[in-house]
């Protein structure tokens, strides 16, 4: 294997390289859209609501969502990697006729759950049974958000770009347009409506977009043939769930530490430059992963093509985010200023850390998909579920002790710098990936550009932003450039 000739992306598929800009822009709006979409809607229940009302919206999204979170099983990956091999072997009827079934199920359940729970919600969430109705209304839209998720899922493995994008944008645009009215006329009253609403809206544009992408052949379901399609989708599904709750436990554990050995006021700071970083860069690694994944699933069992999917992805997204993490370092004071206030312009060396971390995880973030892609489930424990919690923990405590506040930008820099070695040896040993050259020495570019632009983020005055802007022009010329060849080729 190691004497293969190096697949290139041309070689690979003349135009795929323009395909993946075009999809990637695409959910990129999606991803912009619902971000503006969810600031818009925040901002007119401040407006008619006022603080309480923000209040009762975030407890009742939040709990819910909870719920979502446990009833779809962690699904979403799995239908989307099943759906997408079996179309690239040209056959999706009998994956599709499975998929159904098991979001029907996933969506009784969190709507069942939810009306069964409705009590205890209320009294856990605020402390009385005054909201018990509201959470039993709301089980109807719990329900119907757990199948769109799922109909999404299965948009995204059909490929299916236009639709997906366009029922997002839809969907989320006419839930707001209904539900907004709602808060005015009826005020508090209106939440749990609007909400419900908003589930409804995203649900039949979902489902109406799923309809027109395939015609299949409707099957009879029988337990016995279906079985080993359906634990395999569901052992997967409950492994990644698990996954995404050991990092919600470890981020709360990394909370109560700073609280406990520093302070209150380190974890609203560290949260509020955390959660700035992450809309930022998370747009790109969102619309990147929506595009990725089913490609890779497709070609998971064919060692060249994956080979050159990664490589074509790791040097896609690496060119990408480049320009975007220094363009974050040079505006990091204005975005504090504009979302947040002046109370917290004290984070803006700790964003430009948290910047360089995600810098690195772009070079991680191809390499990490494979664990699922290629059902490895005990590789993906180990290294998404133990080794990486482990090392955040490790790493956070060390540096916060070290360096306070600081030290828990450092920690997202050096645990993912040795990620980086990790992955590589993991997936070069179990999945014979290799980095082609092309793509090593675009990468060693793009991170001297982001190391420059951090180092240059620690110079006083206006020379800082003069030079970033200098850097940030030579580093989004480049990236232009190499993408522009790639697009043309």
């Amino acid at each position: 294997m190691a004497e293969e000739r190096e697949i290139t992306v041309n070689e690979q598929s003349p135009n795929e390289y323009r395909s993946i800009l075009k999809r990637i822009s695409a959910f990129g709006g999606v991803q912009i859209f619902s971000i503006l979409i969810n600031l818009v809607r925040g901002k007119f229940v401040a407006l008619f609501l006022g603080p309480e009302g923000m209040g009762l919206s975030s407890m009742l999204t939040s709990s819910t969502n909870t719920i979502q979170q446990f009833a779809g099983l962690g699904l979403n990956l799995s239908l989307v990697k099943e759906v997408a091999a079996q179309k690239e072997k040209g056959d999706v009827s009998g994956v599709l006729n499975v998929a159904l079934r098991l979001i029907y199920f996933t969506a009784i359940l969190g709507c069942v759950v939810t009306l069964v729970l409705s009590p205890w919600l209320s009294k856990w969430s605020f402390g009385s049974y005054d909201y018990t109705l509201g959470f039993a209304i709301l089980s109807a839209g719990v329900g119907l958000s757990v199948a769109g998720a799922g109909y999404l899922s299965l948009l995204q493995g059909l490929g299916e770009v236009r639709r997906l994008a366009w029922a997002s944008v839809v969907g989320g645009l006419a839930g707001l347009l209904i539900g907004v009215p709602l808060y005015y006329f009826f005020g508090l009253a209106g939440i749990v409506p609007a909400l419900l609403v908003y589930s409804v809206s995203l649900f039949l544009f979902y489902y109406f977009s799923l309809r027109k992408s395939t015609t299949y052949e409707r099957q009879r379901f029988v337990w016995k043939e279906s079985k080993p399609l359906v634990r395999k989708m569901i052992s997967l599904g409950v492994v990644l769930m698990i996954g995404s709750l050991v990092g919600t436990l470890t981020n709360y554990i990394l909370n109560v530490f700073v609280r406990s050995v520093g302070s209150l006021q380190d974890v609203g700071l560290f949260q509020a430059a955390n959660s700035l970083t992450a809309q930022y860069s998370g747009i790109v690694f969102s619309a990147l992963a929506l595009d990725y994944f089913p490609r890779l699933s497709a070609v998971a069992s064919d060692a060249d093509k994956m080979r050159a999917v990664v490589n074509r992805q790791m040097e896609i997204v690496v060119l990408i985010v480049t320009p975007i993490i220094i363009g974050l370092m040079l505006t990091a004071p204005l975005l504090i200023e504009l979302l947040l206030s002046e109370e917290f312009m004290s984070v803006a060396p700790l964003m430009r850390w948290l910047g360089l971390g995600v810098l690195l995880q772009s070079v991680t973030f191809p390499m990490g998909y494979l664990f699922v892609a290629k059902d490895n489930k005990k590789i993906y424990v180990w290294m998404e579920v133990v080794l990486a919690n482990v090392m955040w923990i490790i790493c956070s405590v060390i540096f916060y002790f070290l360096y306070g506040l600081i030290g828990l930008g450092i920690s997202l820099v050096v645990r993912t710098f040795i990620d980086i070695f990790v992955s590589y040896f993991v997936c070069r040993h179990y999945y014979d990936y290799r980095i082609s050259g092309r793509v090593l020495k675009i990468v060693a570019i793009s991170l001297a550009f982001g190391a420059a632009g951090f180092v240059i983020s620690l110079m006083p005055g206006k020379v800082l932003y003069f030079c970033l802007g200098i850097l940030l022009m030579i580093s989004a010329a480049f990236s232009f450039t190499i993408l522009r060849r790639g697009v043309k080729a």
